[in-house]
């Protein structure tokens, strides 16, 4: 057994002794601004990269309902989960392509029993031939070692390597899609809320403008209406329910979004009634001025991942055009006898080593070697137009968030005041002071500001969600 471990040693030895081909990783320079954007729409920043990513989702999200329909998502959400066995698959892989850098070991045992009987020739006067009865038996057990390349020019390695590298991608495209998952899950939870308080506006102008109607009907009966006021009122009570149904049937594909989301039916304790100011989300968040922070986005990390894996599979192919030398072994002991099958004497190895090398082969190493060179440059390429990616998605949501406040401020003085208007108007009209199209002028003015200030919340609110995750953030719980 000592000769068999010496064996194993000096194979695995002069496999890891060679060299390797692939070209030194160097990490490509990010091709954006050192800094995050600033001024103008932009919101003033402080130095540093504000590390959001470390800040978890239970802590950005405020409001608990949200944070348990986020943590069922998690949990049943069907695209998560194939992402997850698909990055276990992964793994499995890359541990077969590790296992190829060892040699394979089998064991083998024998045994055998032979019977000869007596038995006397026939031929010949007085003669014969005796054969002694009796039985013959043998037994053997050896350890032996498949053909086995020797790794002297890195081939096995880089193939491992390009398998390991494979395998992170895939872990953090796993984290990429649950960060990707809970900012789904947070907007369309922030959606319903906000069709919610879309549909009670609705509503609430459906009951305002049939106390219309009612009012111009009794006016037109009395002699002091016209018919024109009562037709005019009657099309404000029609394109009210019909808004009402609108956003029905939006509120219902609300809830279904968020069921497919979700994994699982979202009970009705788990959903919002209000969007309200938008305060489910936390109202800022320490960005910093260092775009860097953009280099830990998993999605980044994954098209990093990928590089290092085609510059693995570089050295791959360059290994292609050096000798192959295998190696195969056996050791082991026979004998005639089960008690002496384990005496020194019955011994025995045999080892053997073959050299094989290409000599035409009409272009094809060549071929895949400049294919995975071609392929590196790609992968540079797809790891520099992520990082650029990602800095215009922050840029875009810093952008919103540096004008949303003054938006909302707006959208809430219009709200009140056209709410007002509406209703001095109204007030106007009902003592005779003027017709009816000043108080449904304003009516209408009133309902499309109330529902602009729901959309500019909603908008505030999902823009948070929008900046925590495109800077890392909903990893951590």
């Amino acid at each position: 057994m000592t000769t068999m471990r010496t064996l194993i040693a000096t194979v695995s030895a002069l496999s890891l002794a060679g060299c390797n081909l692939a070209p030194k990783y160097i990490q490509p320079a990010a091709p954006v601004p050192p800094a995050l954007p600033q001024g103008t729409a932009f919101p003033a920043l402080t130095p540093g990269d504000g590390a959001i990513d470390k800040m978890g989702w239970q802590t950005f999200f405020t409001d608990q309902r949200l944070r348990d329909t986020i943590a069922l998502a998690l949990t049943n959400n069907r695209d998560l989960r194939a992402t997850i066995a698909n990055v276990e698959k992964t793994r499995a892989q890359y541990r077969v392509q590790r296992a190829g850098q060892f040699p394979t070991i089998g064991a083998t045992a024998t045994a055998s029993a032979t019977h000869n009987a007596s038995s006397q020739a026939a031929s010949g006067a007085g003669t014969g031939n005796n054969f002694g009865a009796g039985t013959n038996e043998s037994y053997s057990a050896s350890a032996s070692i498949s053909a086995f390349e020797l790794d002297l020019f890195g081939k096995a390695r880089n193939l491992s390597k390009a398998a390991f590298e494979t395998y992170l991608a895939s872990d953090e495209g796993r984290k990429s899609a649950q960060i990707a998952l809970v900012g789904e899950v947070a907007t369309a939870w922030l959606t319903y809320g906000a069709t919610a308080d879309a549909l009670a506006v609705a509503r609430e102008t459906l009951a305002s403008q049939e106390q219309s109607l009612r009012v111009n009907t009794r006016r037109e009966q009395i002699g002091i209406g016209t018919g024109l006021d009562t037709a005019q009122a009657q099309t404000q009570v029609d394109t009210a329910r019909a808004a009402v149904a609108d956003y029905e049937t939006d509120l219902a594909q609300a809830k279904n979004a968020l069921d497919l989301l979700a994994g699982a039916p979202v009970n009705a304790d788990l959903l919002p009634t209000t969007l309200g100011n938008g305060d489910q989300v936390l109202s800022s968040l320490p960005v910093g001025l260092d775009s860097s922070v953009l280099l830990r986005r998993p999605d980044v990390l994954q098209a990093e991942h990928l590089l290092k894996a085609a510059n693995a599979n570089i050295g791959v192919a360059r290994a292609a055009f050096f000798p192959s030398i295998s190696l195969t072994g056996l050791l082991g002991l026979a004998s005639q006898s089960l008690s002496s099958l384990f005496s020194s004497d019955s011994f025995r190895w045999s080892a053997s080593g073959t050299a094989s090398q290409t000599l035409f082969d009409f272009g094809k190493n060549s071929g895949t070697l400049a294919a995975n060179k071609a392929a590196r440059d790609a992968a540079v390429a797809t790891y520099e137009g992520t990082i650029q990616t990602a800095f215009r998605e922050v840029a875009d949501a810093l952008a919103r968030r540096g004008t949303i406040d003054a938006k909302v401020a707006a959208q809430e003085s219009l709200a009140l005041n056209a709410t007002r208007a509406a209703s001095i108007s109204q007030s106007r009209f009902a003592n005779g002071i003027a017709n009816y199209l000043e108080p449904l002028d304003a009516q209408r003015t009133a309902y499309t500001a109330r529902q602009a200030l729901v959309t500019a919340r909603l908008a505030k609110a999902t823009n948070m969600v929008t900046l925590y995750r495109t800077l890392g953030g909903g990893l951590q719980p």
